[in-house]
């Protein structure tokens, strides 16, 4: 089977997995590399000279990559900050000429479709009981509603940590000020979320990857290999405390968060919980599968 490059072009993390297809498995990961390019830390606006050029760079490392493990097949979508940027364009075709790599334009729609299919790959959906899916992006969140037959609803919203960092986290550690006003903000611009909540009834939240992860890291003793992880919900509310409460140097030293998560990770958290607080959330679960994944399955056929 041919090798497959996808890449991730995130508002805050780009993300790049080879793979090939095996037939014990959905597919072997031949080389995976992510690099906090923080394309949106200026605003999801306006993509900043040096984050410009970091991202760049990040292609150009990508596509040695790419050329020395012999992938056939490269895919590279962007999402929230390539979709809103008013010097995206120019990023776009930058790119091309620099590395080679076409960049396809992907609505919020269509990531949060390729996210459930990536998700339900990892974590399947088996039971009538929908469940709630979440994306943690830079730029925007994508939640997808879904039973065992598929999506029931699904929407993109602009409102990643890197908008609200950007937008509300100004003190260290972050005051309670701060933190009602992005529960404000998100009460606001989650309505269709919190309707379509009162149609749907959700128990269970699955996370892809991003954030969840250092959910995954400081809840758990030690990371699965498998595909998706099983969070012990009783111990949330006291790492979301401890996230909360901490200075930026506080979370630096935190074991299971990794440093370049450190700044944006108190917003992330606060938007979980309002989440799961809405939601109801009686249990939750990490898919390592996401957008990436969800590529790699339409690109085989799955």
């Amino acid at each position: 089977m041919r090798r497959i490059a996808v890449i991730d072009l995130g508002t805050n993390t780009f993300h790049l997995l080879i793979v090939e297809r095996t037939e014990d498995a959905p597919f072997r990961v031949v080389f995976r590399k992510q690099v906090y390019a923080k394309l949106g830390i200026g605003g999801v606006e306006y993509i900043i000279p040096e984050s410009f050029e970091r991202g760049l760079e990040t292609l150009e490392a990508f596509q040695m990559a790419i050329v020395e493990y012999g992938a056939e097949l490269v895919q590279a979508f962007g999402t929230a900050a390539l979709r809103t940027a008013s010097n995206a364009p120019e990023f776009i075709e930058q790119a091309l000429r620099r590395t080679g790599i076409p960049i396809t334009l992907i609505s919020g729609r269509e990531e949060a479709r390729l996210i459930h299919r990536g998700v339900s790959w990892a974590v399947p959906i088996e039971d009538d009981e929908p469940v709630l899916i979440m994306d943690i992006g830079g730029g925007s969140v994508e939640f997808i509603i879904a039973d065992k037959n598929g999506p029931l609803w699904y929407q993109s919203f602009m409102v990643g940590v890197a908008v609200l960092f950007r937008n509300f986290h100004h003190s260290d550690p972050i005051t309670e000020d701060e933190t009602e006003a992005v529960r404000s903000f998100l009460k606001q611009q989650l309505q269709p979320l919190l309707t379509a909540l009162q149609q749907h009834p959700v128990r269970r939240l699955i996370g892809a990857a991003g954030a969840f992860d250092v959910v995954e890291g400081m809840t758990l003793p030690e990371i699965p290999t498998s595909p998706n992880a099983e969070i012990p919900l009783e111990r949330f509310p006291e790492v979301y405390q401890r996230i909360i409460a901490a200075t930026l140097a506080e979370r630096l030293a935190m074991p299971g968060l990794p440093h370049p998560r450190a700044d944006m990770i108190v917003v992330a958290f606060i938007l979980i919980d309002f989440v799961m607080r809405h939601a109801g959330i009686q249990r939750m679960t990490v898919s390592h599968f996401s957008l990436k994944e969800g590529m790699i399955r339409e690109c085989f056929g799955e």
